[in-house]
Formats: C-alpha cells, sequence, structure tokens
C-alpha cells in the first residue's frame, strides 16, 4: 500500500452560509469561511469511506462576503427543562453570510487510524492497492453524476446548497478580499474516525487575495 496522497476539489454554492465561531456564544457569527472540519464534512458528503483520511488544504471565496442578521425559534434538546415541559422555544439570533460560493481543495491519503475501522471498511482497505486513488476516482465520479451519501450543507443542517460539483467556468475567485482571522476552529473530533471530541484551533489564519490556505498541523488543542 503506497502512502502518496491524491488531490480532490469540488464548487459549492448556497443562499445562506453558518460556519459558526465558538467565541461568539448565544449570538453566534459565522466566519467568512468555512472551517477546516466543515470542508472536510462537504467531502464526505459526496462519499465517506473510513478507510481514508480528507485533508482539506485550501478554500477559495468566490463571491463577495456579505454578512446579514437571522432569527429563527429553536425548539430542540438545548432548551432548559422547565422550557421544554412547558413547550416553549427561545429565539435564535444569529449573524450568517448570504449569497456564498467556494471552492474546496483536499487531498486524500490512507486512514492512520486502521484499529477503529469497521469490519467492512477493513476488508476493503486490505483489497485496495491505493484506497486515495480509488477514492479520487469513485468521488469525481458522484461528483460528476450529482450523487451523494448525504445532503451536502453550509454550516448548519437547515442551509442547503443550490449547486454543488465541478468547478463552473462562470466561477471566479474575489481576489480582493484580504482578511486575518485570530484563532480559528480546525476540528471537533482531531483524532479521526470514531474518536473523542478534542477541540483543535489555528491561530493566525490569513485570508489573501480570496484564498484561504489551511496549516498543515492543528494549533491550539483543548480537550
Amino acid at each position: 500500500m503506497t502512502d502518496k496522497s491524491y488531490k480532490i476539489k469540488m464548487e459549492i454554492s448556497g443562499k445562506t452560509a453558518m460556519w459558526t465561531r465558538p467565541d461568539t456564544g448565544d449570538c453566534p457569527v459565522s466566519y467568512p469561511v468555512p472551517t477546516y472540519s466543515a470542508a472536510k464534512g462537504i467531502f464526505e458528503s459526496i462519499l465517506w469511506g473510513p478507510a481514508i483520511q480528507i485533508i482539506p488544504t485550501k478554500v477559495e471565496i468566490c463571491t463577495p462576503v456579505q454578512y446579514h442578521n437571522y432569527q429563527t425559534n429553536y425548539g430542540g434538546p438545548l432548551r432548559k427543562s422547565g422550557v421544554i415541559a412547558g413547550g416553549g422555544g427561545f429565539q435564535l439570533l444569529a449573524t450568517v453570510l448570504i449569497d456564498v460560493c467556494y471552492r474546496l481543495y483536499a487531498e486524500v491519503v490512507p486512514s492512520p487510524t486502521k484499529k477503529r475501522l469497521p469490519d467492512k471498511a477493513r476488508q476493503w482497505d486490505r483489497q485496495t492497492t491505493s484506497p486515495g486513488h480509488a477514492y479520487k476516482d469513485i468521488f469525481n465520479r458522484r461528483l460528476k453524476r450529482g450523487q451523494c451519501f448525504t445532503i451536502p450543507f453550509l454550516g448548519w443542517k437547515e442551509f442547503g446548497p443550490d449547486y454543488f460539483g465541478v468547478f463552473r467556468k462562470t466561477t471566479a475567485v474575489q481576489s480582493d478580499v484580504n482578511m486575518g482571522i485570530t484563532s480559528m476552529l480546525r476540528e471537533v473530533f482531531s483524532e479521526g474516525y470514531a474518536s473523542k471530541c478534542s477541540f483543535t484551533y489555528d491561530q493566525g489564519v490569513k485570508i489573501v487575495s480570496g484564498s484561504l490556505e489551511f496549516p498543515k498541523q492543528g494549533g491550539h488543542y483543548v480537550k
């Protein structure tokens, strides 16, 4: 088996997106671009396979960065017990992005955590001399056909895409977008498939000419 990496890419757009900054509390605010884990999740929504590891490398912003106030009535399990008992909810306020479009890039390598693989994934891994190459070929076929493992979403599940697929000729990178992000969430499950929750952050992230390149390794670790 080879450890060679294989490159994949895709485009995704939608009316609304929310890449939540954990430091913004009860009224969350979105990062201007998908986090490392969000980009990884979008690739995995097209084709998921625990025998490989997807490593997002870059995000390109392809529409102007526009923030918008968003309000919704929350009725989920995170409400206080008294509110749930009374059948009530609470109004959630957020600052989201609108009219977004991104080009996502990643590399595919064999999974380093094979001990936690399901039996079917372990069998597939043993029978495949180059799991990264196999994943890339299947991924590209599915992307061109518009197939997916689960419906991709733009941060929050209620924010579905209006397009996902190969790069479109009409899409252009917003080269005038330049900004810094002091601390950016990287991953929540940083040890791969079936791992425990452990937050990692990248420090001093920069968007240059509409492009953010993810650091090759995560930064600050919070258990």
